[in-house]
């Protein structure tokens, strides 16, 4: 693992999920090739150390390499959409902020600072919903809240990037039924609309019912339940 540390401290380092595996990358170039590919297990051990916290333009990178730059045009940010996203401010107003549309609603939290500067998700929280998030596209329902996650049998989660795609899509269902039991009622249909279906976070809270300003806590109570379920706290 220091090897791939010392890797994605490189300036444009980054690591893309893929098929199973994280592709360390040297540049967004994705036409390179990559440096070195991981497995579930040595990803979990950057998560912890030296940690790890979403890329804007989807992936990971190093978390202590999150140093502010004057922001690139649209056209230099592959996957940008420029757009605004509305949120409840700590004294209820409701603020419409500009943000990137072709980002997780997760990422974009995790980008959110309280008015005393803290994050308003840690990056393990944030790996947690983006490993989730992740599995939502693998099973290709990225998006969508219609799925019975624990209809049809279970295999064994497979994760061997030599798995059919229709094998992989269904390795990546069970892990979404495992992680949602895992996180349990109350908690898990927020982690269904705001990583499964991509739903702002405000939008989740009214859909569920919940009081004004109530969604923050309720997200990172179920990140928390999914991290400890996927052994990253």
């Amino acid at each position: 693992m220091n090897r791939a540390a010392a890797l994605l401290a490189r300036p444009g380092a980054w690591l893309e999920a893929s098929g199973g595996v994280y592709l360390l990358r040297a540049t967004a170039d994705r036409r390179r090739r990559p440096m070195m590919w991981l497995d579930e297990a040595a990803f979990d051990a950057l998560v912890r150390e030296p940690g790890l916290r979403p890329r804007g333009e989807g992936g990971y990178v190093l978390a202590r390499t999150a140093v502010a730059q004057p922001a690139p045009s649209a056209a230099a940010r592959p996957g940008f959409i420029e757009g605004e996203r509305t949120t409840a401010e700590p004294d209820g107003r409701l603020v419409a902020r500009r943000a990137n549309l072709g980002e997780s609603p997760i990422a974009w939290l995790a980008r959110r600072r309280d008015p005393q500067g803290r994050p308003w998700l840690t990056p393990i929280q944030a790996a947690a919903g983006e490993k989730l998030r992740e599995d939502f596209h693998r099973a290709g329902t990225l998006g969508r809240l219609t799925m019975a996650w624990d209809a049809g049998p279970r295999g064994s989660g497979g994760r061997g990037p030599g798995l059919e795609p229709a094998e992989r899509a269904r390795a990546a269902k069970d892990r979404i039924a495992r992680a949602l039991d895992a996180v349990g009622p109350g908690l898990k249909e927020m982690l269904e609309r705001v990583c499964g279906a991509g739903s702002a976070l405000d939008a989740a809270e009214r859909a569920l019912g919940l009081p004004r300003r109530s969604g923050k806590t309720v997200l990172t109570l179920a990140l928390d339940r999914l991290a400890q379920h996927y052994g990253l706290a």
